[in-house]
């Protein structure tokens, strides 16, 4: 099959085509025949070798990267129940043994994928599944997030923060997003928050003050800076600041109010929780470009510029 591959740890110029074996379907695992993938922020950094410490063993040349993506079962494990050949699938393959999404075809546990839901193209179920869960997790899992609480989450307008502003008010919560841009405080708007400020230009802390008078409940912290570490020190005493590892520099929360820092790895009930959320109502997954595979050395620099939601790979 051909692949996005690399036979050595660094820059852009590492990532090529290349032809690689099919992976072997173990029996708790499905093989999807993939037609986009996801890109993140992060792959870069596994492309230079920075998240090597997170592999099970030592990396496999040809490395194949691609956390998630979208496309046909081709195969099913002995012991797989959920799926069968032919059904429309999205999943996540994070730094696989076997390789990952950036293929032909992916090797993934059953309970790391799910049916594409209802209302969504291929592209934008293929870079759904590591930021969804990502805002899922933070949302439910750490802030524990209730009906009526005022949330602020910083970082709306990318990737895992578009999806968390939907997820959000889906559960019930205000939402303040605090967006990068003009094109970003558009998009969070379109995304059902309930305020919108510009964070480099806009007054932050104002914005805040005007949507909970009496301290937000809960933060989401997806990008930080001075401005966000302004606001959280506002929040009300017992709430909760959540943001994922990655996230430079941390948060710091003030005195009675807790910190969480966590993954976003989906556990067996995170796909299936992520997709009722999502087919509640329309949802709109945002993917900003759409490459061709052999630019994604390409699309991993353009990623770390200032863009909209998610980037996504074009695979057969």
């Amino acid at each position: 099959m051909q692949a996005a591959a690399f036979d050595r740890f660094g820059g852009p110029e590492v990532l090529g085509i290349k032809t690689v074996p099919v992976p072997q379907c173990g029996d708790d695992e499905i093989i999807i025949r993939a037609e986009a993938a996801g890109v993140g922020t992060w792959d870069a950094l596994e492309r230079q070798g920075e998240m090597v410490e997170l592999l099970e063993g030592p990396p496999r040349f040809p490395y194949v990267q691609g956390t998630d993506g979208a496309g046909e079962v081709a195969a099913v494990g002995s012991a797989v129940r959920g799926f069968k050949p032919g059904d429309r699938v999205y999943g996540v393959a994070f730094m696989s043994a076997k390789g990952s999404f950036y293929a032909q075809y992916v090797a993934v546990k059953e309970h790391q994928a799910a049916p594409i839901p209802r209302g969504l193209k291929v592209e934008q179920a293929a870079a759904l599944a590591a930021d969804g869960c990502t805002a899922l997790i933070g949302l439910e899992d750490k802030l524990q997030l209730k009906q009526g609480q005022r949330l602020v989450i910083f970082g709306a307008s990318g990737g895992v923060g578009h999806i968390a502003v939907q997820l959000a008010r889906r559960m019930g919560a205000k939402v303040l997003a605090v967006a990068s841009g003009e094109d970003g405080v558009e998009l969070a708007r379109r995304c059902g928050a309930d305020a919108v400020v510009e964070g480099r230009k806009g007054d932050v802390a104002a914005a805040c003050r005007a949507f909970a008078p009496d301290g937000p409940d809960a933060a989401l912290v997806l990008a930080n800076g001075d401005a966000a570490q302004a606001v959280l020190q506002h929040l009300r005493k017992g709430g909760r600041i959540a943001y994922p590892n990655g996230v430079e520099p941390a948060p710091r929360a003030p005195d009675g109010v807790e910190l969480l820092a966590y993954d976003g790895i989906p556990g067996p009930k995170t796909l299936p929780r992520l997709n009722a959320l999502v087919e509640q109502e329309p949802f709109h997954l945002e993917v900003s470009r759409l490459y061709p595979l052999k630019e994604a050395a390409k699309a991993q620099e353009e990623v770390l510029k200032h863009h909209l939601g998610k980037f996504a790979l074009r695979i057969n």
